[in-house]
């Protein structure tokens, strides 16, 4: 336990109501590729921390990059968060583990040489430009290594290591002014092995590119939309899982108002679920970073709200469970509730039975991003098809599906049997991104759903 005297001789007699104390280590990797030719590449490590202390409900917070100044953080953060406090420091009780957690590993990205590293992505790199069409690449890689040593003055001491890889990869295509993308992002805890073997999805997705040039744009208005695992999980994030954030409900009159428990959204095929305690994925974990025990929330159970995501301090706040949702991007930063991976849970429709007795609609497919403010969302697909007469058709360019959460639920009248995870992106909040999650979901329809040109 290689810090533990030192945080917790630097814990004791800390004069505030609570204080904890979190160290990390960190290894990363990236490359990325502009054109035709590499950008950056790069090697860094780091070891900083930080000090939370709470007194009467205030905060204070105060991070190092020297174990020397650690005593006079913890009298920083103490001395800040008497400044701030005039009520009460609640936080909901958890059990205070002692334990070591290793890294999940799979194929090891510090063992494969950086030079390996580059010239699997050169060749990666090589294969888009060799498409007739293509103009330009784009590819990103990176792996990261965090590795945390956390305690707090109720006696918990946690040691953690994450291993992270990461890739992203997109070509784009140009006739004239007019320029289409297509790629794909792929993400995963702990496995290199990801980012081998893809030539068959770097070329699809270069061909695809060059296909958009002579697709046709999608006149905007309400149709049917199936949607395929990524762009469906990516959806049940944005739209819903920061909507089941305790600290937004906790500080938003509106978002208590609507996102009250018992609320129905929809038909008993809807069931929603976040959690770390799903072992293996970009968003899994033992503990969170306040070292409360990962758990596996329900968030809507056959239509119905039945939970949300909680630190210690918001749950104690709303009267309900903690579950291991406090997550910091690094060290200088304090642990905020976040999702960790968050699904649509499978229904017992085949793909078949959901794209069945559609007349026209359209089938979307991966994602380039998207917003959302309270009830309101936007996402820009990656992929589009026509759908007609029960069959996937001709591509058309992407598109972007507008609507209110609430009433999009209440259409969402198909869920699919074959639940896929997306593991290549990453969440943004508060100032911190991007942060490992996935996200996942089986295909799912959506009726009289707004779309648009993208």
């Amino acid at each position: 336990m290689k810090y533990r005297d030192i945080i917790e001789n630097a814990l004791q007699n800390h004069g505030a109501d609570y204080c904890e104390i979190r160290i990390e280590e960190t290894d990363n990797t990236r490359l990325t590729y502009r054109g035709d030719s590499l950008d950056s590449i790069g090697q860094t490590s780091g070891l900083g921390g930080n000090v939370r202390a709470a007194t009467r409900g205030g905060w204070g917070f105060a991070s190092f990059n020297s174990l020397d100044e650690l005593r006079s953080k913890v009298t920083d953060a103490t001395t800040q968060s008497r400044a701030v406090g005039d009520s009460k420091t609640e936080l909901a009780e958890v059990d205070h583990c002692v334990d070591i957690v290793p890294p999940h590993i799979v194929c090891d990205p510090s063992r494969i040489p950086i030079g390996e590293k580059k010239r699997i992505m050169d060749h990666y790199k090589d294969l888009l430009l060799s498409v007739k069409g293509i103009s330009s690449a784009d590819i990103i890689y990176g792996d990261t290594s965090r590795k945390t040593f956390f305690a707090n003055s109720d006696g918990a001491y946690i040691e953690q290591e994450q291993v992270h890889v990461i890739s992203r990869i997109s070509a784009q295509a140009r006739d004239g002014g007019d320029v289409q993308q297509a790629g794909f992002s792929l993400g995963s805890q702990g496995d290199f092995n990801l980012v081998l073997d893809l030539d068959d999805q770097v070329i699809a997705a270069a061909k695809r590119a060059v296909s958009l040039l002579d697709a046709k744009s999608l006149e905007g208005g309400e149709r049917t939309v199936i949607l395929d695992p990524v762009l469906a999980g990516v959806f049940v994030h944005e739209a819903f899982g920061h909507l089941s954030e305790g600290d937004n409900v906790y500080e938003n009159e509106k978002l208590k108002d609507i996102m009250y428990m018992g609320r129905k959204f929809g038909g008993k095929h809807l069931n929603f679920t976040d959690g770390a305690a799903m072992p293996g994925l970009r968003g899994s974990f033992k503990y969170d970073d306040e070292g409360t025990p990962a758990t596996r929330t329900p968030l809507v159970r056959d239509g119905e709200l039945v939970g949300r995501l909680h630190s210690r301090e918001t749950a104690a706040k709303l009267n309900e469970r903690p579950t291991g949702n406090a997550r910091a991007i690094g060290y200088n930063f304090p642990p905020i509730v976040r999702m960790t991976n968050t699904i649509i849970e499978q229904g017992e429709a085949t793909f078949d039975d959901l794209i069945q007795g559609v007349e026209e609609g359209v089938y979307v497919r991966n994602w380039y991003g998207g917003m959302t403010q309270h009830e309101m969302f936007t996402f820009s697909s990656g992929e589009a098809y026509m759908i007609r007469n029960g069959e996937i058709q001709e591509a058309v360019r992407p598109v972007m599906l507008t609507g209110n959460l609430f009433q999009t639920l209440n259409n969402l009248d198909g869920v699919g049997n074959d639940l896929d995870m997306n593991q290549g992106g990453g969440c943004g909040k508060g100032g911190q991104s991007p942060l490992p999650v996935s996200n996942g979901s089986p295909h799912i329809r959506i009726q009289k759903c707004l779309i648009s040109g993208a």
